[in-house]
């Protein structure tokens, strides 16, 4: 069950966030950035398991943090490698492959909720027309809450239980 809401994704009651980055990200820039402030070792883990596995875009990690954080870093990008000051941008292909890697993630570790942006809309440079239907197509006939953050509000909690 899709809902869309607005408001600030990281005051999210969703069990899991889910965000589009590239391997090696600098995680510099939008959602990224905020999430390598509030949580600097999932940045740290973040490059350790992109130096150990060399994942392509499409491919989706899961890390989990103090307290029961849960963040699923979606590659939904090119570029971040070595060098790189910015990941490149990102493709529907890597949208829809790293979607279909989260619902395995979301199956197989029995999550309850998920919240997710506007999946690679902003640094990513998608159009939103284009990766919507791609969320639905993949995570639409789940039987939890997806949370989809259609609009961003600095410090305001969404209405998630009515999806808006």
């Amino acid at each position: 069950m899709i809902h869309e809401v607005e408001g600030d994704i990281l005051l999210s009651k969703a069990e899991v966030i889910a965000h589009g980055i590239a391997a090696n990200d600098p995680m510099n820039q939008g959602l990224a950035l905020s999430l390598h402030e509030r949580y600097p070792a999932m940045h740290k883990d973040f490059h350790h398991w992109c130096h150990q596995q060399h994942p392509k875009p499409g491919a989706a990690w899961l890390w989990g943090g103090a307290g029961g954080v849960r963040i699923v870093n979606l590659l939904t990008q090119d570029g971040g490698y070595e060098g790189a000051n910015k990941p490149g941008k990102a493709t529907e292909s890597n949208v829809n492959h790293a979607l279909r890697a989260l619902k395995k993630i979301i199956t197989k570790e029995g999550f309850g909720s998920v919240a997710l942006p506007r999946l690679a809309t902003g640094v990513g440079g998608l159009d939103w027309d284009a990766v919507k239907p791609l969320i639905q197509s993949q995570l639409g006939d789940l039987d939890i809450p997806i949370y989809v953050y259609t609009v961003f509000h600095a410090g305001q909690v969404a209405n998630e239980a009515n999806g808006s």
